[in-house]
This record gives structure tokens, sequence and C-alpha cells, in this order.
């Protein structure tokens, strides 16, 4: 594992690792930001997923759970890995070898399934005609946008803590990112990075700017609800019964009587 990042020892930050670490990320949650207000003021109607279960549901059925439970498990790692100092996580009984051992496996098997939940959903959008045909310009930013960061991440996962001899990401990248948010950024806490971390990284913030114009709005609506809703079933109409000949009248009913 590498020794834990001091901000004394690194060296100082080039102009170019302020615009990537530091310019770009606050533009992209400012657009994150702003973005979702307008969204809501603007298009309320849109804010919806947009489902094409009418469409399909075969790859839908299969595709939707896995994508979105491995999504769950992918962002819930992320807030532990990023967002809690390993100084907290020793405090309560955690060692650094357990710890990266339970990420990494359990990251992995998140991962697996929201790229095979993914790869499904983007294959029912290409091969299937009628929802290709529907798909808006949005779709075709976000989809790409969504596939590169969960690969460059699961890529990064496997080249330097499955396979390779370890990388403690969390001595460099979630310093920087810790520093975003209390405004004391440190850009040079990530410039040394592999540069799959930086890749991840930097279309993880993309995908931030893109997020409110996109259908990945409807996350703010019921997303604990959305798991366990039920399946739409569309039932068609029974037939018709036949049309009586013209010539023919209606029997009476038993023990009725006619006028006279």
């Amino acid at each position: 594992m590498n020794a834990a990042f001091s901000p004394s020892a690194a060296s100082p930050a080039s102009g170019a690792d302020l615009l990537l670490w530091v310019a770009v990320p606050y533009i992209c949650l400012a657009v994150f930001a702003v973005g979702h207000v307008w969204r809501y003021r603007q298009d309320q109607f849109g804010w919806t997923s947009r489902t094409t279960q009418l469409l399909e549901h075969r790859w839908l059925r299969w595709g939707s759970p896995l994508f979105h439970i491995g999504a769950f498990m992918v962002i819930a790692g992320h807030v532990v890995g990023l967002a809690v100092p390993d100084s907290w996580t020793g405090a309560v009984g955690i060692t650094e070898h357990a710890y990266h051992t339970t990420a990494v496996w359990a990251g992995s098997v998140a991962g697996v399934a929201m790229v095979a939940g993914l790869g499904m959903l983007c294959a029912r959008r290409l091969l299937t005609r009628r929802i290709r045909l529907g798909t808006d310009r949005s779709d075709k930013l976000l989809f790409p946008l969504l596939s590169a960061t969960v690969l460059l991440g699961i890529t990064a996962t496997a080249a330097h803590n499955v396979f390779g001899p370890g990388y403690d990401y969390r001595e460099t990248v979630s310093v920087w990112f810790r520093g975003l948010f209390v405004l004391r950024p440190q850009p040079e806490a990530i410039a040394g990075a592999p540069l799959l971390f930086q890749l991840h990284a930097l279309t993880a913030c993309l995908l931030f700017a893109a997020w409110p114009f996109t259908r990945l709005v409807h996350v703010w609506s019921a997303p604990i609800g959305y798991l366990a809703r039920p399946y739409l079933v569309y039932r068609r109409r029974a037939a018709p019964a036949p049309a009586r000949p013209t010539g023919d009248r209606p029997r009476p009913a038993p023990g009725s009587r006619r006028a006279a």
C-alpha cells in the first residue's frame, strides 16, 4: 500500500492540476445544483425515468434490478471510501486490511452486477428498434458517459487492487474529494494518483454535470420504492361478442308476457 499523503511533502500544484482537480469539479458541482433547480422549475412533467416497459420487458426484467441494486451498492461503497477518513474506521476497530479486503470484493460484486445490468439495458436499447428510435439526445449522452465511468472504476480496482500490488486511494483520491467540500481543495493529492483513478474521477465529475438534464433525476423521486414496486401488467381487452343478424329478434325472457 502507498504511504499516507502528506501535503507538506507534495510538490506544488501546476496550472493543469488546478484546472482539472479544482476548476472542473467546482464547475460540475455548480451545474449539478443549478441544473436540478432549473429542471424542477421548467420540466416537472419530464422528471421521470421515461420507462419503455410497454415496448419490451424481457431484458428489462433482469437488467433493471441488476443495474439498480448494483448502483446502490457502488454508491454506498463510494460514500464510505471517499467521505469517511481511514482514522474513523480504525477508531471503530476496522483494520486497514479488513477494510480493503471487504471493499475490493464487495465492490467487485456490486460492479459486476451494475455492469451486467447496464449492458442488458444498453443492448435492449440498441437491439429493439422501437426503443432505439425513441432514444433522445440526453440518453445518447448519458449511456456512454455512465458506461465509461463504471468501466473505468472497475478497471482501476482490478488493475491495482485485485491483480496488482494494491493502491490505497483513501490516502490520495479521498483526501482530494473531501477537500472540495470543505473548501480546502488539495489538487496535489490526486495529481500523483494512477491514471485510471484520475480518469474515473473526471468522468464522474462530468456525469454529475450531466445528471440534471437526463433521466437520472428520477433517483430523487422514490429510489427505495422503485425497487419494491411491482411491474405494471398490461392486459388486452376481451374480444367483443359477435353481433346478432339483423333479422333475428331477441327471445323474451322466461316468464315474460308480450304486450297486447
